[in-house]
This record gives C-alpha cells, structure tokens and sequence, in this order.
C-alpha cells in the first residue's frame, strides 16, 4: 500500500508539475502573441462592423471546413489509391477499403456537402441571436488563455454526455432504422463519413453536443471557431480507418462501427459507467486502444488472434 501511494503521489506530483509548465509556456506564448492577435481582431470587426453576423458564419463554419476538407483531402488520397503505403499499413480493418467503393464514397460526399452547408450554416444562424443572449460572440476582447482553457473543459465534457445519450438514443429500433442506420452503412469507416448522416441526427448528434457548450459559456467568436476546429478534426481522426503514430486512437469508434452495440461516447467515461464497452474491453482492439509512439502499426505488434476454422 505505500509503495502504491508513493508511486501514485510521485506520478501526480510530476503530473501537476508538467501541466503548470506546459501552461505558463503557452500563456507567456499567448500573453506575447495577445496583442497581434487582438490588433487583427479589431481589424477584421472594423471590415465587417454592422454585419458581425456574416464574420460569425464564417469563423464558426467556413474556417472549421476549410480545416475539415483539406485534413480529409489527404486522407482521401489514401483511402482512394492505397498510397502512400507508410501511412495505409496503419489500417485497422486490414482488407476493407482497399480501395473505398468509389460510388459509395461519391454518395457520402454528397450528403456531407448537403449537411454542411444546407443543415449547418441555417442552424447556426438560428442559433446566432440566442448566442448573443449570453454575450455577444463578435465583442471586442479576445478571451484570457486561462478562460479559454476553462471553455475547452467545459465544451468537452458537454459534448461526452450530449453526444453518448442522444448517441444511445438513435440506436432504439424506433431511430435506427429510420435515421442512425444510415451513417453505420460504413462498418469500416473513413474520415470524412464522419459527418455522413440523416438531417435529424446531424442536428441533434453532431451540431447539438458541440454548440450547448459555447452557449452556455456565451464563448466568443474565436473559442467557436477553434473548439469546432478541434471537434471536426477529432471526430475525423475517430472514423479515419488508421491508427496513425502520435495521433488519438480511433480504435474505440471504430470498434462501434463494426460491432455497432459498443462504444457509443467520445471519450469512454459513459460507456465506462455505462457497461457499454465491456466487451470492447475483452478484445485485442482495446489493447491497442493506446497512444502509438512508435511506427510499427499496432495490428502488427499486437496482432487479432487467428479466425477459427471449421
């Protein structure tokens, strides 16, 4: 038992040790930068005064695209030639997508480019005046470092609970059919099926979860546009196909998409609390549920165990 907690207390001294470094670092960077930034911040306002909606649509839907295609753009090269090798051998689902169905992939990107600009920018115009109810999302002060970390948290954990429940809710026989089953036609996904889905589910699963957040915090301008950033990359990178070095693991959501009952939350806590990753937990996919650190590809050095033959 003490050697346990020495451990413990050393590892979480270190911990806060490193966090308050790494914090003060960016701080000086962001309190060095803060003046810049906040000096092209009041000069965009000035180009757009009297039409601050239009730099909202842009910097909490076009930026975050932009950003959306040109990381999927790369991943499509791959998912569409097979090439370049050092990255394709870091497929999960060794066989599948090799190459993506080309008219399969076409359809996709067609109901994603619906999604984006006939759901997303409407909805988000909509959402515009309530937005400005808690604080004007345009005002004039760019938000601390240490506030904007505080919303990040805050965004976060938001989307875990509102995505997971609204998740497990669209997989009721009742929505299924009718709404979710659509995005599960890729039972090996690829990055940009990752907003791949029924109108309903994009509003209430994928837009819903990320937007509660900057609400409730009245966020400014550039806390929307960085957090749905973060929130499209990421969500790409959990549908992308491949478990590539020093980026998050997508083996959680990957897993769901080939089991569907499995892993229905971001981050893993409700499923954790939940019981609805349990036998994700008994596979070889949640040991290579792991940062990769190195280069060879996880399904090599920790490999499926051998189909059973008959």
């Amino acid at each position: 038992m003490r050697r346990t907690a020495f451990i413990l207390g050393s590892g979480l001294l270190l911990l806060v040790a490193f966090w308050n470094s790494v914090t003060w670092h960016l701080q000086r960077f962001w309190g060095a930068s803060g003046y810049f930034w906040q000096a092209q911040w009041e000069r965009l306002l000035s180009t757009f005064e009297g039409k601050e909606w239009i730099l909202y649509i842009i910097g909490a839907t076009q930026v975050p695209s932009l950003l959306f295609w040109s990381f999927n753009g790369l991943l499509l090269v791959v998912d569409t030639t097979g090439k370049p090798n050092f990255i394709s051998r870091y497929r999960i689902q060794v066989g599948k997508n090799e190459p993506v169905d080309p008219v399969k992939l076409h359809q996709s990107i067609r109901t994603v480019l619906f999604n984006q600009h006939f759901i997303t920018c409407p909805v988000l115009v909509v959402l515009y005046p309530i937005l400005r109810l808690w604080g004007d999302p345009c005002r004039r002060e760019l938000p601390t470092f240490h506030w904007f970390l505080l919303e990040l948290a805050f965004f976060t954990l938001t989307e875990e609970v509102m995505f997971y429940y609204s998740h497990r809710l669209l997989h009721h026989p009742t929505f299924y059919k009718k709404i979710h089953k659509k995005h599960h036609e890729w039972t090996a996904p690829i990055g940009v099926i990752s907003l791949y889905a029924h109108p309903i589910e994009h509003v209430a699963s994928n837009m819903l979860p990320a937007m509660v957040g900057p609400i409730i915090m009245g966020s400014h301008l550039s806390s929307i546009t960085v957090w749905h950033s973060l929130a499209l990359i990421t969500t790409t990178i959990s549908h992308c196909g491949y478990h590539l070095p020093f980026l998050p693991s997508p083996e959680f959501h990957d897993y769901h998409h080939l089991k569907f009952n499995q892993c229905y939350g971001v981050l893993g806590v409700l499923d954790h609390l939940h019981g609805t990753d349990t036998v994700f937990k008994q596979t070889k996919a949640y040991e290579r549920h792991i940062l990769l650190l190195g280069f060879t590809p996880l399904s090599e050095s920790i490999p499926d165990p051998p189909k059973k033959t008959e």
